[in-house]
């Protein structure tokens, strides 16, 4: 190939340019074969995941290849040792960055087989949740590894860096300390992310009630975890607080939950008549799961009674729309049917009568 390309011109630095050009048009053409070649040999089942492997890798192979010819012929140039020292650096530089980039995509793409085997829109997801937690934060831990090893290989080409590295790394006194409080809790960060991954106090999805905030785990990061709360506003709280504080967890080990509904009402009103309201009621909504229902008194003060209503829901929104739908029915029902049983203050009037009579005589 340098063969042909010296034929045209003299100059080195033309040479390199349409070495580059070739190269490039080298690797456009590579990357069109590669893909044309799965899409044709793909079946019906596997047309999803070459579409997935096209998507991801679409671009990434566009300087890699290109740089690895020019870098492999660059010393046939005969460019000045100069000139050739720096493009060499840029070539290796290059590689550095499209390889790792190669990798984080191959990364994504394994995810995403990985997740085409589960089902995260069903109503008993928990499996599945439990296995995007663990595959998001591994992923997200291996591509900061593969970004730390690229950064500190593309630093170890230029000399001046890789001495200041290497006397900060023997340096004492108070930017060591620094740097060791700094990995200390970078190194806690990541040993609570290894806990919730894998123990999994949270997962992705479930209904949490943190700082007296209600809502679902959107995402958990390796430094902190992402909570949308119900007015869709997100509360960000670092990592560690899920292993060190106390918090609620709604659907740890199910998705279904129990929704609970008060009422006050006066001692007349019939409970038979209230508890076929409630079951009928209920029957009438797809809110219900038809697991669990009850309507129990729970209490009772100089004044009224308190009555419980509990049902299950498949999960914590559906849980949050039957307690809403179930309140109203059931306060319309007593308005309708019962109004005198609504709770009230009771005067005895008998008793003020005599009252006012003792106090003329």
């Amino acid at each position: 190939m340098i063969s042909l390309i010296t034929q045209w011109s003299n100059s080195p630095l033309i040479h390199f340019f349409i070495l580059a050009v070739l190269s490039f048009i080298v690797g456009l053409i590579i990357r069109f074969t590669f893909f044309k070649i799965l899409h044709f040999s793909s079946d019906r089942k596997n047309k999803k995941l070459v579409h997935r492997l096209s998507v991801r890798f679409k671009g990434s192979i566009f300087l890699f290849i290109p740089a690895m010819i020019l870098l492999a012929y660059l010393p046939d140039l005969n460019l000045s040792e100069q000139l050739t020292n720096s493009l060499d650096n840029i070539l290796e530089i290059t590689i550095i960055v499209s390889f790792t980039i190669i990798i984080i995509r191959l990364i994504y793409f394994i995810q995403d087989v990985l997740l085409m085997n589960y089902d995260i829109d069903k109503d008993d997801n928990i499996k599945e949740r439990q296995a995007v937690t663990q595959i998001n934060f591994l992923r997200k831990l291996i591509i900061v590894i593969v970004s730390i090893i690229a950064i500190s290989l593309i630093l170890l080409q230029f000399d001046g860096v890789r001495k200041y590295g290497a006397t900060l790394l023997t340096s004492a006194g108070v930017a060591g300390i620094i740097i060791g409080f700094a990995a200390q809790k970078t190194i806690g960060n990541l040993m609570a992310g290894f806990q919730i991954a894998f123990t999994q106090p949270i997962k992705i999805g479930d209904a949490v009630i943190v700082e007296n905030e209600w809502g679902w785990v959107e995402e958990i990061n390796l430094t902190y975890v992402v909570i949308k709360v119900w007015d869709l506003r997100r509360l960000v709280v670092p990592i560690t607080y899920f292993t060190e504080k106390t918090f609620q967890n709604w659907t740890r080990n199910s998705a279904d939950i129990m929704g609970s509904v008060f009422l006050f009402t006066d001692y007349t009103i019939p409970i038979a008549k209230l508890r076929e309201a409630f079951d009928g009621f209920l029957e009438e909504t797809p809110l219900w799961d038809g697991k669990a229902k009850v309507l129990q008194v729970v209490d009772c003060t100089e004044r009224t009674m308190q009555l419980r209503l509990l049902m299950t829901a498949k999960n914590s929104p559906t849980a949050w729309d039957l307690r809403c739908f179930i309140r109203e029915k059931m306060l319309v029902f007593i308005q309708e049917n019962y109004p005198d049983a609504l709770p009230k203050t009771r005067v005895n009037i008998e008793q003020v009568a005599k009252t006012v009579e003792n106090k003329e005589i």
